[in-house]
């Protein structure tokens, strides 16, 4: 169980860490077409967020090499990866699918919250 909590908690890491390079050197310019210009308390807020996102994989690396000191953390990081793809079903509902790769991506962030959930409760 310890062994399977630490590989899905490492995807976490990894997904923190490379979604939240991507996301900050890219900005919001890299979501606009050529001719908007980008706002500059958008692109702000998004690269503010996307730094939370990066800095998020440290913590959640930090967490797969001392799985044995940390308890009730995991059911926060659970939640919080289920709300990742909660957001992304309320985004679909408020706007509109964002194609199917995001669909599946929404899919698997809440089987993977619920799976760490679980993997814990049973540990």
């Amino acid at each position: 169980m310890q062994t399977a909590l630490q590989i899905l908690l490492g995807i976490v890491a990894i997904i923190c860490l490379s979604g939240g390079t991507n996301l900050l050197i890219k900005g919001t310019t890299s979501f606009l077409s050529k001719t908007d210009l980008p706002n500059p308390v958008l692109d702000n807020l998004f690269r503010f967020l996307s730094g939370i996102y990066f800095g998020l994989g440290f913590l959640m690396a930090w967490v797969v090499f001392n799985l044995s000191e940390v308890t009730d953390l995991i059911y926060f990081i659970g939640i919080v990866v289920i709300f990742s793809g909660l957001g992304r079903l309320y985004s679909k509902i408020k706007v509109g699918s964002a194609g199917k790769y995001f669909e599946y991506i929404m899919i698997f962030e809440i089987i993977l919250g619920i799976s760490i959930i679980l993997l814990e409760y049973f540990r």
